[in-house]
């Protein structure tokens, strides 16, 4: 796979780039500009020669570090980027309605009046030069943020959704200077502005229209034209060459209809690989899984995703990684990155923590496979594990490689009595013998059931009972569950810096080596060292069983038993 070109993505948002400095020079006709304009006039008449230059860099600056850590604030706490891009084009909208109107105007201006008088005292600060411009810089920064949000906001998308730091430091220097470059000559040509000032007076209604169409067409920039990068590359493609004509395919089991793949939205971060897009990805076979590395479904998929990437990557498959969490801990990227090298996977691995890519697919399974042609395409699907040969039969296909498939292994399909799924928490928990005396969120003592049904489980000891999981509070709480099955997989973790472990028991001894799952040693001890899947049963053949787990101390964490052959 061709890696990622920073140059060529920085090169087609160009136009992003021009769009803030148009908006920076919009925010010089705010309706609050009256109110700000005195103290902009009063701080390069009354200072120094350099004072002028001291109160753009301060402008500039302030601004600079407010957008660039808003960028940082808005990532960490994983908000998503369209929110505020639809907030900041409504605000926008109103705003640029508001200065078409001369009233709104007015009344807008008479409001933020009282802020501009926090700052008026900063031009007559001590000093004359450099150092007390600056000071003024920032503070009519501060005062002018109110008037000039919306378009702060707006600018501050176009800031977020830049796949590297260099392009938001880029696109927010043209916004800043874009506001800076007016308000350096007011500073510098002070005196000549306040004796033309009824002239400007007299057409400032004009210029307000103006800047206010301005707005409205930046708005509609926005909503329609989504995003320069995607407006010049497909402009670049479609008028560079003609498209290539589709070849007609046959593929096993295809969508009756294809449609176009979904982009990859709100991805945290991108493990093995730069961001990729879907336009990037034009003219390659692109396999899409949706996993998640706590899922027993998904890790057996793994090995015959895994092979596909070896065996095709070099004749033009590109498979995609998209991991969704279930639980909390497999929204951290180290748990993550130490799956990925468990599980040998190389290829680009999205991490998808607000399901925002799971959602614009409209995908509801772990594991899902969506692949995609050349064109862009979504052709085919499969949910769940299995039909391994047909999906390699067709990745061959949309490739153009000759022959038939080689995939070795087909999962059987699971029994029809084989246990199903089981969640533990309370948000989802199925087949709790004690269900209504469930005491949510706090430490609550159960009392053992003697008898539990096929396919259930009961509790004894102290537990802490969650929305997604349990946690054992003291030594010697235990779980008791009835099933039946081959392999009794469980999700666990710990509270603990250190690891903790359990003991399991299968129906009433210790289990035996010939039985036990590959987490197990000795004494039917597990060691719960990180959130993970843990191997408990691995019996000859699919039987019913009692599996009893005794915690050798408290703060175990376990949420869900998944079963299989």
């Amino acid at each position: 796979m061709t890696p990622f070109d920073g140059n060529l993505d920085l090169a087609l948002n160009l136009p992003d780039i021009g769009v803030a400095f148009g908006e920076g020079l919009a925010l010089i006709a705010s309706p609050c500009i009256l109110p700000v304009l005195p103290l902009v006039l009063s701080g390069g008449i009354e200072g120094g020669k350099a004072r002028p230059f001291g109160i753009t860099f301060g402008f500039v600056a302030a601004f600079s570090l407010f957008v660039l850590a808003s960028r940082q604030i808005v990532s960490a706490l994983h908000i998503d980027p369209d929110m505020i891009r639809y907030a900041s084009m409504a605000l926008l909208l109103v705003l640029g309605i508001m200065m078409l109107s001369e009233k709104l105007s007015g009344s807008f201006s008479a409001w933020t009046q009282g802020l501009a008088n926090l700052g008026h005292r900063a031009s007559t600060a001590k000093g004359t030069g450099f150092g007390s411009g600056i000071l003024i810089g920032a503070l009519i920064g501060l005062v002018w943020t109110p008037c000039g949000g919306p378009i702060l906001a707006s600018v501050l998308v176009q800031v977020i959704r830049q796949k590297t730091d260099l392009q938001s430091v880029l696109v927010t220097a043209a916004f800043a200077i874009g506001a800076a470059v007016p308000m350096l000559v007011i500073t510098l040509t002070g005196k000549k502005i306040m004796s033309h000032f009824r002239f400007l007076t007299r057409h400032a209604e004009w210029v307000r229209k103006g800047f206010a169409v301005l707005i409205l067409l930046s708005v509609g920039f926005m909503a329609f034209g989504s995003s320069a990068t995607t407006f010049f590359s497909s402009n670049t493609s479609t008028a560079s060459a003609p498209q290539p004509e589709v070849p007609e395919v046959s593929l096993e089991n295809a969508l009756p209809t294809p449609y176009p793949a979904p982009e990859f939205a709100g991805i945290q971060t991108w493990l093995n690989s730069q961001p990729l897009t879907m336009q990037e990805l034009r003219g390659k076979v692109v396999l899409v899984d949706f996993w998640t590395y706590s899922c027993i479904n998904c890790v057996r998929t793994l090995p015959y995703i895994t092979a596909w990437d070896e065996k095709y990557r070099d004749q033009g498959l590109v498979i995609i990684g998209v991991h969704a969490p279930e639980f909390e801990f497999e929204k951290k990227i180290d748990n993550i990155q130490t799956a990925i090298a468990k599980y040998g996977i190389h290829y680009p691995v999205a991490v998808d923590n607000d399901l925002s890519t799971w959602i614009n697919f409209n995908n509801q399974y772990w594991p899902a496979h969506y692949l995609i042609d050349k064109e862009g395409r979504v052709v085919y699907s499969h949910f769940g594990e299995g039909h391994y040969d047909v999906t390699e039969s067709n990745i061959r296909v949309l490739l153009g490689v000759q022959g038939a498939a080689d995939t070795n292994a087909i999962t059987p399909p699971a029994l029809i009595d084989e246990t199903p799924e089981t969640y533990l928490g309370y948000a989802r928990g199925d087949r709790f013998i004690d269900k209504s005396g469930v005491q949510k969120d706090m430490v609550g003592s159960y009392k053992f059931d003697n008898f539990v049904s096929l396919h259930h489980w009961s509790l004894g000891g102290l537990w802490k009972i969650e929305s997604e999981k349990i946690t054992a509070a003291e030594n010697g709480s235990f779980l008791r569950l009835n099933f039946k099955a081959k392999k009794v997989f469980l999700v666990m973790g710990t509270t603990k810096d250190k690891p903790q472990q359990i003991t399991l028991k299968l129906n009433g001894a210790v289990i035996a080596a010939d039985q036990a799952g590959k987490d197990v040693t000795k004494g039917g001890i597990v060691t719960v060292k990180d959130h993970a899947l843990y191997e408990l049963v691995n019996q000859t053949t699919p039987e019913n069983g009692q599996l009893d787990i005794i915690a050798q101390g408290e703060g175990v964490e376990m949420y869900a038993f998944t079963f299989g052959e």
